[in-house]
């Protein structure tokens, strides 16, 4: 049996760093997809990680409609499946929200975040052969934190003492992301993400940058947000084709 790709290790490394944590309320449900989601999220890896890429872009964390039900990061299920050519089985969290429930690609909401990305990827590039060829999607955190309630709880608002631990694990993960996929440029997909990226690898030779956040609450994203995407990796000078021209 052959050994696992660099990122394929990373991933397994960073399960076993945050299955020993814990989170004090109001967290009362965490869910982890590189565990139930492992073989579409293997799939991905295996099928887009392969190294060198051009621009490594980086999510904060799991949307509930994306990552939760694929195990790919901003993975909203039409695209995953569509687009990508992912699908694969995915099993259930053992501490299961009744609110919350996975249901991997039979989910019938869309996430909003992820059916921008995608949708933005397939216009400027036609293949994810051809963007992939450059570039690559990560989530900095690969776990789902939600209150009693249902409500999501962003990593950004777990309490210090939490995000210290937690933020150790993700850092590594994202530098052993770093060096096996040897980007050009680290971007952030939102502020948190590329401040936590900068941190994580600021004795990385890699450039910065930032695209906004795809997501619905953002009022700018909701304006435009793939023309908006476009004008900020212009600024970092990255080379975007024009929508419909690949």
């Amino acid at each position: 049996m052959s050994a696992p790709s660099p990122l394929a290790a990373a991933t397994r490394a960073v399960v076993r760093d945050v299955e020993r944590m814990t989170f004090a309320p109001p967290v009362t449900h965490v869910y982890n997809p590189l565990v139930y989601a492992r073989r579409p999220h293997a799939l991905y890896v295996e099928r887009f990680g392969t190294p060198p890429k051009e621009v490594l872009f980086v999510g904060m964390n799991p949307g509930p409609f994306g990552m939760t039900q694929t195990g790919v990061p901003f993975g909203e299920v039409a695209h995953v499946r569509g687009w990508l050519g992912i699908e694969a089985p995915v099993d259930r969290p053992p501490h299961e929200h009744p609110r919350r429930l996975v249901l991997g690609f039979d989910c019938p909401r869309s996430e909003v975040s992820g059916r921008r990305l995608w949708g933005w990827a397939a216009e400027r590039f036609g293949t994810p052969e051809r963007f992939f060829a450059r570039f690559y999607v990560h989530n900095y955190c690969p776990l789902v934190f939600m209150a009693e309630s249902g409500r999501n709880i962003t990593p950004d608002k777990l309490p210090a003492e939490e995000c210290a631990t937690l933020f150790t694990a993700c850092d590594r993960y994202l530098r052993a992301a770093c060096e096996a996929l040897r980007p050009q440029l680290v971007v952030g997909i939102g502020a948190f993400a590329e401040k936590r990226a900068r941190a994580a690898l600021q004795d990385f030779d890699v450039g910065f940058g930032r695209i906004p956040h795809p997501s619905p609450a953002s009022p700018a994203a909701n304006r435009g947000w793939a023309e908006a995407a476009d004008r900020a990796l212009e600024d970092l000078r990255v080379e975007i084709p024009a929508p419909g021209a690949a």
